[in-house]
């Protein structure tokens, strides 16, 4: 992605932002605790990680019906959004995906999305009644 400019400096693309920091994290990380893994475990054990703190969204959301208490931490709540968030962005560089992929492929799967409820797919069983 590119920057933008704003009041005469180009200001950084959010996105960009956010892969850049992930990759300098995981880097950080792998070098420090001297982890060695191929891609493949990588993508798995942050698939895995993501997993988890889905997990952790779903408590914090207050998912048990059946207690009593269920008023939700919102800050908390925000904070394991994005652990996901880390895990998913970790995962996106594993794979080869840069920030410009990730944002055109969502553009592209965003479309057919819509064309599958809207019945304008080749793919059915979508469609809105």
């Amino acid at each position: 992605m590119n920057g933008t400019e704003e009041n005469g400096k180009t200001k950084e693309d959010k996105l960009d932002v956010l892969f850049r920091m992930q990759k300098g994290l995981d880097a950080y990380i792998r070098d420090n605790r001297k982890l060695d893994f191929t891609q493949s475990e990588w993508v798995c054990k942050k698939a895995m990680a993501l997993m988890v703190e889905l997990g952790e969204v779903v408590e914090e959301a207050k998912y048990k019906w059946w207690k009593n208490d269920n008023t939700i931490d919102s800050d908390k709540l925000k904070e394991e959004l994005v652990d996901v968030l880390h895990f998913f962005l970790g995962m996106c560089i594993d794979s080869g995906m840069t920030s410009d992929e990730l944002f055109d492929i969502y553009l592209k799967k965003n479309k057919e999305n819509y064309d599958r409820q809207n019945g304008l797919s080749s793919k059915h069983g979508y469609e809105l009644k």
